[in-house]
């Protein structure tokens, strides 16, 4: 009997290649860090002028501290059932975790001293809920999806407007909640859909039900990460100004 328990079977899992590299994409949650990555550069365009350096290098913190980093606490910190079993020793999910955090963090660092400074709370406020809500520290008062919300939707967005201008304004805090609500349809869709998939011999009417939470999930996920690249594209095309 297949381990319902078992997540190999997901939608964003590669069906084919070797096991532990079929984990690790799998670890890696891509279609929804792709919204997260998606949020900051969504950020960056509401800016007056684009920097695609800077766009890139926010990109790539995030993907090494949310991609890797956190989805590495939260295989350490569940108290619950392991998707990914135990393919990945505490060892090797740890040095994942400062392999990456130490370029992520040295990216923060590097901007927020040069001339962004109003990136420190932002990122301080990321270093905590990447500790905090992945490993359900606080008897998990933080791993909730108000603070999955605020966390993994809000404050990238506000991250990218920040990287690029060093200020907030209100078109930024407003695309911000915007991106929240989409995280939350995101997280809220996810969790009954994890509960069916681990539940065996799901009826048909379970089934379907199944098929319509995947379908929420890719929907969103892919239309959030259009909507940036449609974002940058039209920002880096736009005409001069005279």
């Amino acid at each position: 009997m297949p381990d319902v328990n078992d997540r190999r079977s997901e939608w964003f899992v590669p069906p084919i290649g070797p096991v532990k590299f079929r984990i690790f994409l799998g670890l890696l949650f891509l279609p929804y860090t792709g919204m997260v990555l998606a949020y900051t550069v969504i950020g960056a365009t509401l800016a007056e002028t684009v920097d695609l350096q800077r766009i890139g290098a926010l990109a790539a913190a995030y993907f090494l501290a949310l991609g890797i980093a956190a989805h590495a606490l939260d295989a350490l910190g569940s108290h619950g059932i392991k998707p990914w079993g135990t393919h990945f020793s505490p060892a090797q999910l740890w040095g994942l975790v400062a392999v990456t955090l130490l370029p992520a963090g040295g990216i923060g660092v590097y901007y927020a001293s040069r001339d962004t400074p109003l990136l420190w709370p932002i990122g301080l406020l990321e270093f905590f809920f990447l500790f905090a809500y992945n490993m359900e520290w606080f008897e998990g008062r933080f791993h909730t999806d108000g603070w999955f919300f605020f966390s993994w939707g809000v404050l990238p967005v506000l991250a990218g407007y920040v990287m690029q201008t060093n200020r907030l304004s209100l078109a930024s805090l407003l695309v911000a909640l915007a991106a929240g609500l989409f995280s939350l349809v995101e997280i809220t869709a996810s969790r009954p859909y994890k509960i069916l998939k681990r539940t065996p011999g799901l009826d048909a009417a379970g089934l379907r039900t199944a098929a319509i939470y995947e379908r929420i999930l890719k929907s969103i996920s892919l239309g959030v990460i259009l909507l940036a690249v449609g974002m940058l594209i039209w920002r880096l095309t736009l005409p001069s100004a005279p």
